[in-house]
């Protein structure tokens, strides 16, 4: 049978359809599927489109599935920015939807929504081909067939699961982008690392500060058995279901509070008084900051989940302080535990991502530039941690001091902002 182009233009401010040179490029693309206009107030045009992918590299007979990618247009001149997204990136269909580097450089810029999540899950969705390797072959494919449209350098970037992506993108293809730039990127060496813990108990933020999170975390185990209906309440009115008992997720909850507290940067004046305040104004502050939807195993994030249990590694949590008023003596594997579904409790992690990566990195000298948060419990696993960059010409750490998950290149200091800005320009010229 014949493939059926199905190529859709819609009106950014008029009536009628309308075809430009970008959309003629673009439907010459064979992997292209479908174009959608969308209204923007950023760039001189933007589409969305779908990319058809295999579902496994490995394996043609795995079949296709489409990937959402967002094409923001500027000039055939510039540049392009490839935000290689962790997640879903329904974000990017709203018309004020820029990038900070497409921003500060006026450049082009491609978002791909990351394979299983949202509109880029295949149908069936088999978890056996959600892994980093596949994801990254996506963003290959993208980026060859986006060259023949714009033929000026690249520059690769993300935040968080996006940021780990643009890393192991240039660590497995090193040759696809000119730049790449990862905020605030963990690069985690088991499924429960073991760094974490000790940064949050003893590095993050001032003594007087980590003291008054333990004192919180601590004041809501005391007050357990007057919060725990609170909470459970709450739980059964958003229709949360848990592989737990709820008196063990509470206990979950709480232990979570300190990770979630300094990886955001948030100011505990504003918590209710652990001293003072009712068990339901904490309960409903707390459950507000510290959602337990995310101990839910079928969630958002589930694809998120298999690849930490996989290959991408998470933190676990230091239970001495509350040993006694826990119900469960041991936290030990509890993503799995919690957060996958029972047809997904044999999934092995493999550490050849990381030490791929950890290569990668001290033997070459990529034009790259590291965004971190100097507070944020995830730069316990950053290359900021071990990276020696003294004898590299290209590769470049920055660290916000006191900077949180929150971390970018417009929150550094006016002369660090300055020196990021004018070495991507150099980069990029």
């Amino acid at each position: 049978m014949k493939k059926i182009f199905s190529f859709v233009v819609l009106l950014l401010a008029a009536g009628t359809a309308t075809a430009s040179e970008l959309t003629d490029k673009l439907s010459q693309i064979s992997a292209i599927k479908k174009i959608d206009t969308l209204q923007t107030s950023r760039f001189k045009e933007k589409y969305v489109v779908q990319f058809s992918h295999p579902v496994d590299y490995k394996d043609s007979l795995a079949g296709t599935f489409a990937q959402r990618v967002f094409v923001c247009h500027r000039d055939f001149s510039r540049p392009t920015v490839l935000v290689t997204e962790g997640y879903g990136a329904a974000h990017a269909m709203n018309k004020d939807y820029c990038e900070e580097i497409a921003d500060l450089l006026n450049l082009n810029l491609i978002v791909c929504e990351y394979r299983y999540f949202l509109e880029s899950t295949p149908q069936p969705c088999n978890y056996d081909y959600l892994t980093v390797w596949n994801s990254l072959c996506d963003y290959h494919e993208v980026i060859t067939a986006m060259k023949r449209i714009y033929t000026r350098k690249w520059l690769a970037t993300g935040i968080s699961k996006g940021g780990q992506t643009t890393m192991f993108y240039r660590a497995y293809f090193p040759d696809d982008v000119d730049v790449s730039v990862p905020y605030v990127a963990p690069l985690n060496k088991a499924v429960e690392d073991g760094r974490h813990e000790p940064f949050v108990a003893n590095t993050t933020g001032t003594k007087e500060g980590r003291k008054n999170v333990l004192d919180y975390q601590l004041g809501m185990f005391k007050r357990k058995s007057s919060m725990l209906p609170i909470f459970e309440e709450k739980c059964r009115k958003s229709g949360y279901t848990f592989r737990l008992p709820v008196t063990k997720v509470y206990d979950y909850w709480i232990l979570e509070f300190a990770f979630a507290y300094w990886q955001w940067g948030e100011d505990l004046a504003k918590f209710p008084s652990i001293k003072t305040a009712t068990d339901r104004e904490i309960v409903d502050y707390m459950y507000k900051f510290n959602d337990p939807s995310y101990f839910q195993s079928e969630t958002y994030f589930k694809s998120f989940n298999v690849q930490a249990v996989r290959e991408l590694g998470y933190y676990g949590y230091d239970i001495t302080p509350f040993r006694k008023y826990m119900a469960e003596s041991s936290t030990k594997d509890y993503l799995r535990r919690l957060m996958l579904p029972e047809a997904l409790q044999d999934i092995e992690f493999s550490d050849e991502l990381y030490n791929h990566t950890v290569q990668f990195l001290q033997t070459q000298d990529p034009r790259m530039i590291y965004i971190y948060g100097e507070w944020d419990p995830w730069s316990a696993t950053g290359v900021c941690q071990w990276l020696d960059t003294s004898k590299k010409q290209n590769l470049k750490i920055y660290v916000q001091k006191g900077g949180s998950h929150k971390a970018r290149i417009s929150t550094m200091p006016d002369d660090k902002k300055a020196e990021i800005i004018a070495t991507l320009k150099s980069w990029l010229e």
